[in-house]
């Protein structure tokens, strides 16, 4: 049994009105990572929780302080007083859980979150990866919930209508919370835009797409113009991290199979 040492860094926690959880880890193009960086910066949110485990990857790097850094999954939230929009759980991170125990029993414990502040839905990001860059990424869903499904697919939140045949299994922790959350009773979709499927690629496109379907749902008021230079430069020092901790293997478990010769896989 995998042990997670969980810190709470918030001094009071959150009273959350009908909060949504959207994850977004390192992955094929950093596409769900990029999104949901993107999204705490945007918004403002604050730390809740950290996470610690004997199960990370054994390895630290040097920052440019020459200081050593560990590997960081970090939970926050954005909390609205006013008006009609709804708070938000972020989960983010500059590493997967390595392997399948250490996957689940994660996802486990972020469910154990999710419920507590009773968040009515969970969302999950990654990236589909092609052999060559896309250039205009499509973002295609799944769901543990056919009503919810129906929400984002026949609501005209999405354009793409079917997934079926384009990937197969989705490895990590973007697809085994949507199943540990079928089997918890949590509803939840997974959001996953079209990106070029090279390790060192960084998925700005793709996790714009998803961001654009985020705001077109929720109106949150995100201004995309701003993932700009600055947004890219932040992203490259996570790519190097990404580069130095995963393997080619560990890369290639932690996405999915293609169903054909456009799609390589998705994480």
């Amino acid at each position: 049994m995998v042990n997670w040492e969980i810190t709470t860094e918030a001094k009071i926690l959150p009273k959350l009105k009908n909060p949504i959880f959207i994850e977004g880890l390192p992955g094929i193009g950093n596409v769900g990572k990029i999104a949901v960086d993107f999204l705490i910066e945007e918004l403002g949110a604050k730390k809740l929780y950290s996470f610690f485990s004997h199960k990370f990857p054994h390895s630290v790097f040097v920052n440019e302080k020459n200081l050593i850094d560990m590997p960081k999954l970090e939970v926050y939230y954005k909390k609205y007083d006013k008006g009609n929009k709804r708070d938000i759980l972020l989960l983010t991170g500059d590493i997967q859980p390595i392997d399948e125990e250490s996957c689940y029993s994660f996802c486990e414990e972020i469910i154990k979150i999710v419920k507590h502040y009773k968040c009515s839905e969970m969302i999950t990001t990654g990236g589909i990866g092609l052999h060559n860059v896309p250039e205009k990424p499509r973002v295609f869903c799944t769901s543990n919930d056919s009503k919810l499904l129906k929400e984002y697919v026949q609501k005209g939140i999405l354009t793409e209508k079917n997934i079926f045949g384009v990937v197969g299994p989705i490895v990590g922790v973007s697809g085994i919370l949507l199943g540990l959350g079928k089997r918890r009773k949590v509803k939840g979709v997974s959001l996953l835009a079209e990106t070029f499927g090279n390790p060192l690629y960084l998925g700005i496109k793709g996790a714009k797409e998803i961001l654009r379907v985020l705001e077109k749902k929720f109106k949150y008021g995100v201004d995309l113009k701003k993932m700009s230079k600055e947004i890219i430069e932040v992203e490259n020092e996570l790519a190097r991290k990404t580069a130095e901790w995963f393997s080619e293997e560990l890369s290639t478990r932690a996405g999915a199979k293609a169903k054909n010769n456009e799609v390589n896989y998705i994480g």
